[in-house]
């Protein structure tokens, strides 16, 4: 809790020695605009930048590897933000509620997009998942309600409960064979989903999966 709901605060200088930014150092800290994280750290613990609500720029460096749960959530003018790919882990919902958040390119060495990790980001319209994802968490994508198409890359093999639900303007998805199972409402909601293929690896389908109004075709 360092500097935890300093609403004044306009600027934040760290110094090259910093290795780690602590659990809520940052919280609620509403009228920081930018913020250069030095090199060497190597991890953003959880809620770090917490409802940071005036931040719109953020350098993240080549050394950090992790992102902790919620550390970005509430960012609410996050409009851009690069994830190096030094990065393996990004935490459940670390940027969820990034209202701005246009686009994000989730890097290669990622194995695993975390439970609400960018629900409800309204603005998302574009997100590349890399073929080292092999799950998408619970709620990871829900009501992201611009995302328009999503390619769920081979090596996937779980979709969470509701990790695509209401993500209402999304039109086209792509759900490769690898994957095994998908939860619960997982594209429940996406009512502008006119179609879907269901792979043949599919071996658990779970309840409301495809509870989407317009879905005209499903291909078993």
């Amino acid at each position: 809790h360092a500097f935890d709901s300093c609403i004044n605060l306009r600027s934040i200088t760290l110094p090259d020695s910093i290795t780690s930014i602590g659990i809520w150092a940052f919280y609620n800290c509403w009228n920081v605009p930018s913020i250069i994280i030095p090199d060497g750290v190597t991890s953003i613990e959880d809620f770090t930048f917490d409802s940071c609500i005036g931040l719109t720029s953020i350098t993240i460096p080549n050394s950090v590897i992790s992102i902790g749960d919620c550390a970005f959530f509430g960012c609410l003018s996050l409009e851009s933000i690069t994830i190096p790919d030094s990065v393996t882990s990004i935490g459940n919902c670390a940027f969820a509620a990034c209202n701005a958040l246009t686009s994000i390119v989730i890097p290669n060495n990622v194995t695993a997009i975390g439970d609400g990790a960018f629900s409800p980001c309204a603005s998302l319209t574009s997100v590349t998942i890399p073929n080292s994802v092999t799950s998408i968490g619970n709620s990871a994508f829900e009501n992201c309600r611009s995302l328009r198409s999503i390619i769920i890359p081979e090596g996937v093999t779980s979709i969470g409960d509701n990790a695509f639900s209401f993500c209402i303007s999304l039109t086209k998805v792509n759900i490769p064979d690898s994957v095994t199972s998908i939860g619960k409402n997982a594209f429940g909601g996406c009512n502008s989903l006119t179609s879907i293929t269901i792979p043949d690896g599919i071996t658990s389908i779970a309840d409301n999966v495809f509870r989407c109004n317009s879905l005209t075709s499903i291909t078993i």
